[in-house]
């Protein structure tokens, strides 16, 4: 038999790890980072918080084996450790969806009514992007859009998107995706573009579950 001290070291070492995610804004970098790797001042920005706390949280999950580094000149980059990572994200989030009361009423408060928003499955736009007869739009930031994107996307940031909807064919039918379930991106451009006359749809969920699920993915 085991010796106990033994087994209850190596449980908290496992639980060290959603010691880690136990906060918002650590959740928020694992989230953004599941894209791609990016500098620290970018994160800072994306979870709007202090490049110092910004960089606290980043130690924190590194410590944890969550996350690494890497220096380039001045600069510091941070991205997800591995696969696991990103497949432990997506657990964790369906794992709340399913069970954590409140959390439907918050993304609402969110993300707004998504009732009126035309959604399109991955396998049902695995097919579309086969035929040909789709135009895909990656509406996150262009450094995400650079660390990965669906095959033949077209990188639009939503910010953009407004000024820039002439490059959208007219007459096409348009899917927009950005990095998940719980971003706003995609819903704010599916709004956007059927204003404006387009047929669009948002993807159900958005990149890193695409990546995980063993889709094809351009760099």
């Amino acid at each position: 038999m085991g010796d106990h001290a033994a087994k209850a070291g190596l449980f908290d070492a496992l639980a060290e790890v959603g010691q880690a995610l136990g906060n918002g804004r650590r959740a928020e970098l694992i989230d953004v980072l599941a894209q791609g790797e990016r500098p620290v001042e970018e994160l800072a920005a994306e979870i709007q918080q202090s490049v110092a706390n910004t960089s606290h949280h980043l130690q924190r999950l590194l410590r944890s084996g969550l996350v690494r580094t890497r220096r380039s000149g001045t600069r510091i980059y941070y991205a997800l450790a591995g696969p696991a990572v990103a497949k432990l994200w997506s657990a964790m989030r369906e794992a709340a969806e399913d069970h954590a009361s409140g959390l439907e009423r918050l993304a609402q408060d969110y993300l707004g009514d998504r009732g009126s928003l035309e959604t399109m499955t991955r396998d049902e736009l695995a097919k579309r992007l086969r035929t040909g007869d789709i135009v895909v739009l990656d509406v996150r930031p262009v450094p995400e859009y650079a660390s990965g994107h669906l095959p033949g996307a077209i990188s639009l940031p939503v910010d953009e998107l407004q000024e820039r909807l002439g490059e959208v064919r007219s007459g096409a039918q348009v899917v927009a995706y950005c990095r998940g379930p719980y971003c706003v991106y995609a819903d704010d451009a599916v709004r956007l573009l059927t204003k404006n006359g387009r047929t669009a749809y948002r993807l159900e969920d958005g990149f890193p579950e695409w990546s995980i699920a063993g889709l094809p993915v351009e760099r």
